[in-house]
């Protein structure tokens, strides 16, 4: 007979891993996708607004870097602290407040009227968004069964493109069609705010959270409803059950386990690749339309380039949900870091606008689709009372780099233009590549619920 110290949340875990993909899946990845998106929107539509601001106030290259990293700074220290707040209050409790942060911040963007201000508030959307993303990819994984669950995540983040193309219509559409076009592309943004309020009362917490908390009753009723969604027989309540104890119990034992030995070589890792993807796509997808607009483009040409270019990261993400269940997570990982790094050396030299938008499009193809796959493999390599604090832990290495990035960029291309740039981009995708070999592959396997 099993220790009953272990069966309660060995068998809450099993439940999980045992559903089918049922109604109540699909909405909490369509819950939490739908504010995976409007993050997107928002991310991409700085890099729209930003082309037009440094026309329209005479910007130097100096001080538009300064807007888009003001929003990344927010977003490291967000991801940093969002999931330190999730392992300890909840996944959807962070995840709607983070969104409400967000955004009302991107709302009042859309009233300023000075550079110093819109800084300032860029930097309180990047807390918000900063923290929300780690917090979803966590709050889904913890739900989907173990057979196809890197394919509910990359699915999940699948919405990113979606809401990269709505902001790439905000941009070639109502961006240029008056002098205030810009204003009412940050109200759109505000959209967040009220969603919050949804996600917040209409989604259920992790039932592997209020599991990890003693909250058994709670778990037990969430994965109850989920089973009788299935139309699977209900099991004993879980409750009846001790607590097993949890590996990381405080806010200080989170922080010291991530470089605890059993998990110090996969936070290397997974801090090393976020860093360089990081670097590599904000630095590139940022100033992609200002890049097209100093080569000669117009600003309605540039936008229309990006539209074409952000639709390639749907089929993207497709591939990269089918293939990561079956060649697993570091391959997948790594096959779409090397695609995306000899696009981006393509791209940098590209000279006709067939060869921008082709190789745009496979950068876009290749560096979305990994992005898919880091999502999935960052909370499966920590167990679930570290899990929200890991994910949000090398999000927020990666935002140091995505602060990094557009202020480096003006130099790059100064120096060399964009061949030199993407030759840069290149390299740090090759790093994460390699970097992405030295990940636990959790492919078909349990989440560790310690």
């Amino acid at each position: 007979m099993p220790e009953p110290s272990l069966t309660s949340r060995s068998s809450l875990a099993a439940r999980l891993d045992a559903l089918p993909f049922t109604r109540s899946h699909l909405r909490v990845l369509t819950g939490s996708g739908v504010g995976w998106a409007l993050d997107a929107m928002d991310v991409g539509l700085i890099s729209f607004i930003i082309a037009v601001l440094a026309r329209e106030w005479s910007l130097d290259s100096f001080t538009t870097g300064w807007i888009a990293s003001a929003g990344f700074i927010g977003m490291a220290i967000g991801a940093s602290v969002g999931g330190l707040l999730a392992d300890r209050l909840g996944r959807r409790y962070v995840f709607a407040i983070t969104l409400l942060i967000y955004g009302v911040a991107t709302g009042a963007s859309a009233l300023v009227g000075g550079v110093a201000v819109l800084i300032v508030l860029r930097f309180f959307v990047g807390l918000g968004l900063g923290a929300e993303l780690p917090v979803a990819s966590t709050y889904v994984s913890e739900f989907a069964p173990a057979r196809i669950r890197g394919r509910l995540i990359v699915i999940l983040e699948a919405f990113w493109a979606v809401g990269w193309t709505a902001s790439a219509l905000i941009g070639y559409f109502v961006i240029p069609a008056s002098e205030s076009g810009w204003r009412w592309a940050f109200a759109l943004g505000a959209i967040p705010a009220v969603y919050a309020l949804f996600v917040r009362w209409g989604l259920p917490e992790s039932p592997r959270w209020l599991a990890s908390r003693g909250r058994m009753g709670e778990a037990e009723r969430i994965v109850s409803r989920l089973e009788t969604d299935a139309d699977l027989q209900r099991t004993p309540a879980i409750r009846k059950e001790p607590v097993r104890e949890t590996l990381a119990p405080t806010t200080s034992r989170r922080v010291a386990l991530l470089w605890a030995p059993e998990f110090r070589a996969r936070t290397a890792s997974v801090w090393l690749v976020w860093f360089c993807v990081n670097f590599a796509y904000y630095g590139a997808f940022i100033w992609i339309p200002s890049i097209l607009f100093a080569a000669g483009y117009d600003l309605v040409k540039s936008f229309g380039f990006t539209l074409l270019i952000t639709l390639a990261q749907l089929p993207g993400y497709a591939v990269a949900a089918w293939l990561i269940e079956v060649w697993g997570r570091r391959l997948t990982l790594s096959v779409f870091l090397a695609g995306s790094a000899v696009s981006a050396v393509l791209f940098g030299v590209a000279g006709s606008e067939g060869m921008i938008i082709a190789t745009g499009m496979a950068l876009s193809f290749f560096n979305l689709g990994a992005w898919g796959a880091l999502y999935a493999v960052t909370p499966e390599i920590y167990p679930t009372s570290l899990r929200a604090t890991g994910a949000g832990w090398a999000a927020g290495i990666g935002r140091i780099a995505s602060i990094i990035a557009p202020l480096v960029v003006p130099l790059l291309l100064a120096r060399g233009g964009a061949p030199l740039a993407f030759v840069v981009f290149s390299v740090f995708f090759v790093i994460a590549a390699v970097a992405a070999w030295g990940l636990v592959d959790k492919r078909g396997a349990s989440l560790d619920d310690r």
